[in-house]
């Protein structure tokens, strides 16, 4: 198995991604768009304060088949707000589910709580139905990971957290990516702080190649630094995951599940009451269903994935002014 060309999301064919952040906010949104029209979506929620919109609608049991776009967002509540920005501008595209003459986009969201980390919050109008709009006039394949659109204000217990991505190309020839905002209660990184818990599932470098913590035994973990910067309420890791193989619904919760497994390798503790851990998973149906044997591994693969997406977006991180948290690689004294 190799990543793809890009080792992003957009590696599945059909999908793009936007990002759009304020630098004086701190905080910021991230869109994935299906180009090819509505694609089949669930999700799978692990933690315990998650914050959604639309969500209701990724059952298997419901009758709305697809979705347009799928939106990740800072700002708490207020960011839910984004999706909104996203809705307006694709129902002038003529995008939507259609009931007679309407047409709706289907734009389900989830959010990160981001509101304390120094960021300019003392806003009179909700600033993210325009993050929202911009980000979906941004779409493209290429992006920037790290500090950027929903993962700007990001943080886990110890380093600026931020957006990551990876992608898969499964023997088959199906491709699946993952996409993440990190701002999680756990770290992503060792108790050494040298080191990432994704270590074994890292290709190539692509976030330091630092290698494995040899450190025997279980270690004790060290008291947060966003807990005495922030609050232990300032939490949430949301992400999505997605292929070009055909899956429907239930196949598609089934992904999301499965994919959970990712934040357990890749960040400590998680799933945790004060995190709202949440995968979205989509099939763009490029492909056919996967081939027999890699069917029973796609979730394996996906957490995989997802595991280094979570790396990726601290390895990526970059400072600013007034931060709460370093990032890892400023800590290291590594540009």
């Amino acid at each position: 198995m190799t990543p793809g060309p890009r080792n992003l999301i957009t590696d599945v064919a059909g999908l793009a991604v936007g990002n759009a952040q304020d630098d004086d906010l701190k905080s910021g949104t991230t869109v994935l768009l299906s180009e090819d029209g509505p694609m089949t979506t669930s999700y799978a929620v692990m933690g315990g304060a998650p914050g959604t919109r639309d969500t209701d609608l990724l059952e298997p049991d419901k009758t709305v088949p697809g979705v347009d776009a799928i939106v990740l967002s800072g700002g708490s509540a207020f960011g839910l707000a984004a999706a909104q920005g996203v809705m307006d501008a694709l129902a002038t595209q003529g995008r939507g589910f259609q009931v007679h003459s309407a047409r709706v986009p289907i734009v389900p969201a989830a959010i990160i709580f981001d509101l304390l980390n120094n960021g300019q919050k003392g806003w009179t109008e909700n600033p993210y139905p325009g993050l929202g709009r911009m980000a979906l006039s941004a779409v493209t394949r290429d992006f920037t990971l790290g500090t950027a659109g929903a993962g700007t204000g990001a943080t886990d217990a110890q380093h600026k957290g931020g957006l990551g991505s990876a992608s898969l190309v499964l023997p088959d020839g199906t491709t699946i990516g993952a996409l993440v905002v990190v701002n999680a209660l756990g770290s992503a990184t060792t108790p050494s702080g040298k080191h990432f818990w994704a270590a074994p599932f890292e290709i190539g470098s692509e976030f330091g190649g630092l290698g494995p913590d040899l450190a025997a035994n279980l270690q004790p973990l060290p008291p947060s630094r966003k807990t005495a910067a922030m609050a232990q309420h300032s939490n949430t890791t949301i992400g999505i995951v997605a292929t070009d193989a055909t899956l429907d619904k239930a196949g598609c919760k089934r992904l999301a599940t499965a994919a959970h497994d990712g934040f357990a390798r890749a960040l400590v503790p998680a799933h945790t009451p004060y995190d709202g851990d949440l995968i979205f998973a989509s099939s763009t149906a490029r492909r056919g269903p996967p081939a027999e044997d890699i069917m029973p591994l796609l979730g394996h693969f996906a957490s995989v994935c997802m595991a280094r997406a979570i790396a990726r977006a601290i390895w990526e991180a970059t400072p600013r002014a007034d931060d709460g948290l370093p990032t890892f690689r400023q800590e290291r004294g590594q540009k």
